[in-house]
């Protein structure tokens, strides 16, 4: 019985590694964290993190966001670094710059940025090397 107590007080603290901004509250200024964000209010600044961040239908960051993957159905006005996936929801409104690894896009969003992937042109560049080095291969036998 009291192991059981125990062990769920555990399970709280392992899983609260989530930031949360609620809808109605406004942060103006710079976030830092090694947990996930989630916001479905208003940010206006930078947020850190190695985590996920998640913007809620009713969330707006503006300014800065660097982290591994992103889910939007809210506003995004700014700079947008993501090593991993940026994920658009339907009422998403992204405007700025977008750096990412990969995008997946729903019908309805908008996306109005300038938008580098990365990884992507680093394989067009050694597969266009590659066959470069083939086909000049290929001229010197014939």
């Amino acid at each position: 019985m009291f192991s059981e107590n125990k062990k769920s007080k555990l399970d709280l603290e392992t899983t609260s590694n989530q930031n949360l901004i609620a809808k109605g509250t406004k942060m103006i200024g710079d976030l830092e964290s090694e947990g996930d964000f989630r916001i479905d209010g208003t940010v206006e600044g930078s947020i850190k993190t190695p985590g996920k961040i998640v913007v809620g239908k009713s969330g707006f960051v503006k300014g800065t966001i660097s982290g591994t993957d992103a889910y939007f159905e809210g506003k995004f006005s700014g700079t947008l670094t993501l090593s991993g996936t940026l994920t658009l929801k339907n009422s998403a409104q992204i405007e700025g710059d977008v750096t990412l690894g990969k995008l997946a896009v729903e019908p309805g969003a908008i996306f109005n940025v300038n938008c580098a992937m990365t990884g992507a042109a680093k394989d067009i560049q050694k597969n266009e090397r590659e066959r470069t080095t083939k086909k000049a291969k290929q001229e010197e036998v014939a």
